[in-house]
């Protein structure tokens, strides 16, 4: 897998986004999208010896488009110049959640982990009551030293503690939030070698791991909304 492939095309993407140039360097686009799948096939089968729920999905299935929505934004760049990839036991579906990993130029590459999407008032509401009645093995999960020495967790969050629920619970600020997340990030030097930032992606997603766990059995039975 060519890492400097990846860069340099996004790199280029950045510098020239508009319609034409992209159609006029399809190929280029190709090629490194070839080579993102085939660090997206690493990862899995690296990330499946130690979760196998996600085993079986083809790389391309798990990946998003580079095209944006600008309908409500003020940037009007057609582009994301980013290559991005869910891998989760339902594949790019935001919930079950899983392991999130985006490739950008100019120090903005991270992995994530966890519930990114806080659209979705239901899921808000689970993990919310799964934290409120398990509150103890939340507290040991991100305050092992091991994650508290990578990861801080992100998310939406309320001003004030939702009604129906304990203003003094010990985890009272957690049940202001609305997602929770984890964002690692990786900075471009980091990408050079493909086989070591391969190395660095499983273990930073082993250590994410009893995170999304917690999550996801607090998502159990989650229905995503029909379109």
């Amino acid at each position: 897998m060519d890492t400097h492939m990846i860069l340099d095309y996004l790199t280029e993407l950045s510098a020239n986004n508009n319609r034409e140039w992209y159609h006029a360097h399809k190929a280029e686009y190709q090629a490194a999208n070839a080579q993102f799948e085939e660090l997206l096939q690493a990862l899995m089968l690296r990330i499946g010896e130690f979760d196998g729920s996600i085993l079986g999905h083809a790389p391309k299935e798990l990946t998003f488009k580079l095209v944006r929505d600008t309908r409500f934004s003020h940037d009007k760049s057609p582009y994301n110049p980013a290559f991005r990839a869910h891998i989760s036991s339902m594949g790019k579906l935001p919930i079950p959640v899983g392991y999130y990993l985006m490739l950008k130029p100019g120090g903005q590459s991270f992995l994530g982990g966890g519930l990114f999407a806080d659209m979705f008032k239901d899921a808000t509401r689970m993990v919310r009551d799964h934290i409120s009645e398990h509150g103890g093995e939340w507290e040991e999960i991100i305050t092992a030293p091991s994650f508290q020495e990578h990861f801080t967790v992100g998310g939406s969050a309320l001003k004030n503690i939702p009604a129906g629920y304990e203003k003094d619970h010990p985890q009272a600020e957690y049940l202001k939030y609305k997602s929770w997340y984890l964002e690692y990030p990786i900075q471009d030097e980091e990408l050079a070698n493909g086989d070591l930032f391969l190395s660095k992606a499983v273990d930073i997603f082993h250590l994410m791991k009893p995170f999304n766990d917690y999550l996801n059995r607090a998502l159990a039975g989650f229905k995503m909304p029909a379109r």
